[in-house]
This record gives C-alpha cells, sequence and structure tokens, in this order.
C-alpha cells in the first residue's frame, strides 16, 4: 500500500507494539478487549490544497445526546458488517455520502472501553487515495461534514485542556467556533502523538466545555461519566 510521506511515521508506529494510549491523559477507560458491542470510527486523512487533514462530522444541535459536538464518522457493527473496518466505512458513507472505494485501511489501534453505553471502540485508520464528494446526507443527524487541516489541529492557539462541569479535563481543539473534545479530542491527540505531529502547547491553558455541547444530560453523580465519554460523540446510542 502507497501512503504519503508524512502518513510513513504514523504506518510504521502501529509495527512497534506501542501503547495506543499511554497515560499521558487520564483516559475514558481503559477496558480494552473486555467485551461490549464492537464499533469503530474512522480516522481519514485526506491532502488537499492546505495539507494533510483529517475528516470529521459535526452533530445537529437539534440532537438531545451530544448536541453540535464534532466527531470522527462511525458507529456501532451491524450484521451486516463482515468486521470493525466494514461497520467504520458503513457509518462513513451513511454520514457522509463518502466512496468506501477510493479508501485505504492501514491499522487499527487498540479499543476503548466506554463504561456506561458498554461499547468497545476501534479507532480505523485509513488514507483517502481517492477522495469523493463528502456532505450532509442526513440534517437531522449531522449539521455539516468538515475537513480539517493538521496544521490547524497541532497549532498551540487552537489547544486548550476542557473541563466538563463534573470535573473531568481532557484534551481540547478549537478550530474557529467548533469545539473537538471528550473521546473524539482524547482519541485525535493520542493519533497526532504517535504521528509525530504535536507540538509544545501550554496546558495551563483550560475551556469550559460550554453548555450547548452537554444536551440534556445531569451535571452531578459520582457514578456518572462525563457524557461525550459514555458514547463516541458521533453515534446515537442506538448506533454504539
Amino acid at each position: 500500500m502507497l501512503l504519503p510521506d508524512w502518513l510513513q511515521p504514523l504506518r510504521d508506529s502501529l509495527s512497534r507494539n506501542l501503547d495506543s494510549w499511554p497515560d499521558r491523559t487520564p483516559p475514558p477507560e481503559r477496558a480494552a478487549g473486555t467485551g461490549g458491542r464492537p464499533a469503530g470510527v474512522l480516522v481519514l486523512f485526506g491532502e488537499d490544497r492546505d495539507g494533510p487533514d483529517l475528516l470529521f462530522i459535526e452533530r445537529s444541535s437539534a440532537l438531545r445526546a451530544h448536541p453540535g459536538q464534532v466527531a470522527f464518522p462511525g458507529g456501532g457493527i451491524e450484521d451486516v458488517d463482515t468486521d470493525i473496518v466494514a461497520a467504520a466505512l458503513r457509518e462513513a458513507h451513511e454520514e457522509t455520502g463518502l466512496d468506501p472505494s477510493g479508501v485505504e485501511v492501514f491499522g487499527e489501534l487498540d479499543p476503548l472501553g466506554l463504561s456506561v453505553s458498554g461499547f468497545q471502540v476501534t479507532p480505523v485508520l485509513a488514507w483517502w487515495r481517492d477522495q469523493s464528494p463528502v456532505a450532509v446526507v442526513d440534517p437531522g443527524e449531522v449539521a455539516a461534514v468538515q475537513r480539517i487541516p493538521i496544521s490547524a489541529l497541532t497549532d498551540p492557539n487552537n489547544r486548550y485542556v476542557t473541563v466538563h462541569p463534573r470535573g473531568h479535563r481532557g484534551p481540547g481543539f478549537l478550530i474557529g467556533d467548533l469545539l473537538i473534545w471528550g473521546f473524539t479530542a482524547y482519541v485525535l491527540d493520542g493519533i497526532l502523538t504517535r504521528g509525530g505531529w504535536q507540538r509544545p502547547w501550554d496546558n495551563r491553558r483550560t475551556m469550559a466545555v460550554p453548555s450547548r455541547y452537554l444536551g440534556r444530560q445531569p451535571v452531578a453523580g459520582p457514578d456518572l461519566d462525563a457524557p461525550d465519554l459514555d458514547t463516541p460523540a458521533g453515534a446515537e446510542p442506538h448506533d454504539i
């Protein structure tokens, strides 16, 4: 499989038996391989005039769960799926219109077990070899489809530690008026580190998670996880 030079360090890291989720940041849950319904998110690398980028969806602000949140396309495995890769590609097609035939999958990271939803979520790493048009398919679910340059994601001016009302702290990326936080930001932060793209940034910079991202969720309770960590932000509970 032919990948661009800038993706080689990430692919090479897969053969070095590295921990997918080193303890740089408290993970949502280190329960990989312990059961639960499998789910996959597609981490799709592309390249255009602004350089290397990643594909994200912005969820509809009308949704009760995770309104307006930015996420990787993805969802739970269904009977029609042969494996977790097929599930991630199918969900990406349903959410963005992506043509899976132009996508080269080059690896997977260890699944993350998400406690409340009971899912095991595998990030599927892929190269957008033959780019196809992408756009919102169902406005009731997805408000926008975004390609965000890696240069913007690694810009120190765009990096924050996000603070949830329940006290959870995690990585955050503010791109224009879009905040990437929670599960998606945790996965993204780990991938940028593995690929060697991270740049030093001031981790004393904090940002409260805006209320518009929280939905109709309780904000207190000792046995509750942050909502974006209970279910991957790219899907409703019935999806993953």
